[in-house]
């Protein structure tokens, strides 16, 4: 009997690193979507991004729980608001990041999330923050702060402090749901669709899009973050979460090469020497946690 739960929990945590895996290679597909979108008018992208992505991940709610779709979303409480509302703003946030400086610049600082999540979770929750971890965070913060230095032009500049904020939301977002303990998540990242959808429909400039854009958009929504989130949420429930970081870690070294085959996207000498410093720091910490902490990151 202790044999084949040995083998059961073999298979699952085998099927946890080939789905996390798989959901990098969805979310690195972001920048050869948004490179393709004719409309400059982030909102418009915003809104039919996530009207798509509140009918993928409901579809998937509807699911798992039998079609009770009511009940989950009636449990999060209060920290599934903050979360909502968080993902709300860092979704915004990513979109605008990535239109305004080079896919590589955001998914590289965005790469250093866990280090705002420590550091949140040292604030609010307390937690313990190991000399390693905060040593890895300033190696980071240097890394990033070389990316800045490598794109000082006003947009890209921009861009890359937008991109920063979009780490802190999503921070706020994780340690929200670490507060929130076992309660499923899955319906305040729903909301969060929707808020930002309001939000999208609110600040645009009418809604109209062409059919060429509007595709894309439903595909940013539907494939890129909506699959992506649920492979992360089913790849989680079975594998450690100091290795989470460390397999979600294929969006990051994928999406700059994706852009750079397609588009030619090529970052500058600055930006890409801190962003492998920030990559370091991050396989670093999660090779760290993975074999030090256990089924802890920090």
């Amino acid at each position: 009997m202790h044999r084949k739960t040995r083998t059961l929990q073999s298979r699952n945590y085998r099927f946890g690193v080939v789905v996390l895996l798989l959901a990098g290679v969805f979310l690195s597909s972001s920048g050869i979507i948004i490179r393709q979108i004719e409309t400059t008018d982030g909102w418009k992208i915003l809104f039919y991004r996530s009207v798509s992505f509140v009918f993928t991940v409901l579809i998937f709610i509807a699911w798992s729980y039998r079609g009770r779709i009511v009940k989950p979303f009636l449990k999060i409480g209060w920290p599934g608001a903050i979360v909502s509302i968080a993902l709300a703003l860092g979704f915004t946030s990513y979109l605008f990041a990535i239109m305004m400086t080079t896919i590589a610049n955001v998914v590289f600082i965005l790469s250093a999330g866990p280090f705002f999540s420590a550091l949140l979770g040292w604030i609010v929750l307390k937690e313990k923050v190991s000399k390693f971890t905060w040593t890895a965070i300033f190696v980071a913060v240097a890394g990033i702060g070389l990316m800045f230095l490598g794109d000082l032009a006003p947009g890209q500049l921009t861009g890359n402090f937008i991109a920063l904020s979009a780490a802190a939301f999503f921070a706020v977002m994780i340690v929200s749901m670490r507060k929130a303990g076992p309660v499923d998540m899955m319906p305040a990242t729903c909301l969060a669709g929707v808020i930002a959808a309001l939000l999208a429909a609110h600040l645009a400039e009418g809604l109209t899009i062409s059919k060429h854009d509007l595709v894309l958009s439903v595909l940013f929504g539907s494939l890129q973050i909506g699959v992506g989130f649920i492979l992360i949420t089913l790849g989680t429930r079975s594998v450690p979460a100091a290795e989470v970081p460390l397999l979600a870690l294929t969006e990051t070294v994928l999406a700059p090469i994706w852009v750079w085959m397609l588009f030619d996207e090529t970052p500058t000498p600055l930006a890409l020497t801190g962003g492998a410093i920030v990559l370091f720091a991050v396989l670093a910490q999660a090779l760290y946690g993975s074999k030090f902490k256990g089924d802890r990151f920090i």
